[in-house]
């Protein structure tokens, strides 16, 4: 029995006090408070004031008046639900080192593997993939540079790298090598 007393006011001194008794509390001191009855007459009244663990806030409410207000839109949730939708249309998704491409070079004829001609078309966002990991036609979103279609390869494009089309041989170069590059797959090919 002496084991197991020193195991309860183990317990009761490490998780503090708890059991039968956590619903009472001793009155330390008290309180005026002021309480409004039925007649709408107040009155004075002393009330216990308890030590507890934690002191739990009172609000008052007011029943008889009521308040027409309209309801608020939920931002949050409208933005869950969409980004949901986004989640569930997304087939795939894969890390890629990503470098970049222009069509205006000596010797570049501007003409996609799939056809698309990036000379007439220079704000078409175009990747150049390899067919085996990114099939031809699919329409992905790429992190930094945003929704395009799967329309080219290229001989150094092996495995999970890609190249982004930039009409801007300046802008190309800048963009540089990028590591870890997320691609959502939303529509395979």
């Amino acid at each position: 029995m002496n084991k197991l007393m020193r195991i309860v006011v183990g317990a009761v001194a490490f998780f503090g006090y708890i059991g039968v008794g956590a619903f009472h509390a001793q009155a330390l001191e008290t309180e005026k408070s002021t309480v409004a009855s039925a007649d709408n007459t107040t009155k004075q009244e002393e009330a216990p004031s308890a030590f507890l663990a934690s002191e739990i806030p009172v609000k008052s409410v007011d029943l008889s008046k009521k308040k027409d207000t309209p309801a608020l839109k939920n931002d949050k949730a409208t933005k869950n639900v969409e980004s949901k939708q986004t989640q569930q249309n997304v087939e795939r998704t894969l890390q890629v080192e990503a470098t970049a491409y222009t069509a205006n070079c000596d010797g570049c004829i501007g003409i996609t593997k799939t056809g698309i001609n990036l000379l007439e078309n220079p704000n078409k966002k175009v990747i150049a993939v390899d067919p085996s990991v990114i099939p031809l036609g699919s329409i992905v979103h790429v992190e930094g540079y945003g929704k395009a279609v799967a329309g080219d390869i290229g001989s150094a494009i092996q495995g999970n790298r890609i190249d982004v089309f930039i009409p801007n041989r300046s802008n190309a170069l800048d963009f540089g090598r990028r590591h870890d590059v997320t691609v959502k797959i939303l529509e395979e090919a």
